[in-house]
């Protein structure tokens, strides 16, 4: 079968669930699909993946947020067989007229890995058929196909999590052990300066040991920044990535005493870590910013996160600047753009001399640095 050999072909679970979709669409005859996934840790329901959704939903990501009749169905554990994979009416779509490109309703294939609750595949279609009995068999084996897919893939990822783990004790040791060796060379260096001093030592000994502590200093530092880069953010350890930004955010307050505002679609959506950690030091990098420089009333950072894309958006509305004159020694906004396009996305900016400052950072899924 083409969908187990596109499952067996690929590790990457989001590679997994945009074939499986393709595949059942052409297998069927459908044109539309989904997956929702349930969170291993919080149990919450996320947008795993689509195909082709209809623009109502598409262009609204909001609208895929939260309850629906077919997630209330699995979690009460009614989709539980062959028998109940059949149509039902999609309750994101009622009451909509425009941009629903005909749909209404769809099939939902629960997904299990043995008592363990997964997920759900839906496929649509405008012109929907009742489905047959070999229809339903076959979309119950496809869904017991992709539950494997998918428990493999996260196995896979705790792995290499693990590995990663690994990998980062192994730099935080190499980073101690390297200033441990450091600083001790530069005291050494110090305290004989210090001897020198006291014995009356030329001045131009006594400056060139100086030299030679100074020298030292700044090249372990350079070695301590270097290693730190390699370092996951500590502020999101224990936390997911939009509580650790709702956090940071809620903290940031501006000259007038207002808050900034935070606002986040798709939160249960789990991301890979290098964009938790890069997305986190561009915010992070972009409200320091607005509190020391935009002299602004009012301030948010806006967080939509799909299966396709990565979209966070900083606005205030403080007293803006030319991008074209940005004065010598302020480099935050050069390294937001690099870490944006380091995580295989662009940094877009919109401002000038008092309209304020809009930031957006696009980064999609899938992409490689």
């Amino acid at each position: 079968m083409m969908i187990a050999r596109a499952l067996n072909q690929s590790i990457d679970l989001d590679q997994a669930l945009r074939a499986t979709l393709e595949q059942v669409a052409a297998l069927l005859d459908l044109r539309t699909g989904w997956i929702w996934l349930l969170d291993e840790d919080s149990g919450h329901s996320y947008l795993a993946a689509t195909l082709n959704l209809p623009p109502a939903l598409a262009a609204n990501p909001h609208r895929m947020e939260g309850r629906c009749y077919c997630l209330d169905t699995y979690r009460a554990g009614d989709l539980s067989g062959a028998a109940n994979v059949n149509v039902v009416t999609c309750s994101r779509l009622r009451g909509l007229v425009d941009g629903t490109d005909g749909l209404r309703y769809h099939a939902s294939i629960p997904l299990y890995a043995v008592e363990k609750k997964l997920g759900v595949l839906n496929v649509a279609s405008p012109d929907w058929r009742e489905l047959s009995a070999d229809d339903l068999n076959l979309l119950h084996a496809i869904g017991d196909l992709l539950s494997i897919a998918i428990e493999r893939a996260r196995l896979f990822a705790r792995s290499t999590q693990m590995g990663a783990l690994e990998e980062r004790n192994r730099l935080a040791r190499e980073i101690h052990d390297t200033l441990a060796q450091g600083l001790a060379g530069v005291a050494l260096q110090l305290e004989s300066v210090d001897a020198l001093l006291e014995a009356g030592a030329d001045a131009a000994r006594v400056r060139d040991t100086v030299a030679q502590a100074l020298t030292q200093t700044r090249a372990n530092l350079e070695e301590a920044r270097r290693s730190v880069l390699d370092l996951r953010a500590a502020s999101l350890e224990g936390q997911s990535f939009s509580d650790a930004l709702r956090v940071m955010v809620g903290r940031s307050s501006l000259r007038y005493g207002s808050r900034v505002a935070f606002e986040v679609t798709g939160s249960g959506r789990p991301l890979p870590v290098r964009i938790q950690t890069g997305l986190y030091r561009i915010v992070q990098e972009a409200l320091a910013n607005i509190e020391h420089h935009a002299d602004a009333r009012h301030a948010s950072v806006s967080l939509v996160m799909t299966p396709e894309v990565v979209r966070c958006t900083i606005k205030d509305d403080g007293r803006g600047f030319d991008p074209e004159h940005i004065p010598e020694g302020h480099y935050g906004l050069r390294g937001m753009a690099e870490r944006a396009r380091l995580l295989g996305g662009e940094l877009r900016l919109a401002t000038c001399p008092g309209n304020g400052t809009h930031i957006e950072v696009i980064i999609p899924l899938g992409a490689r640095p």
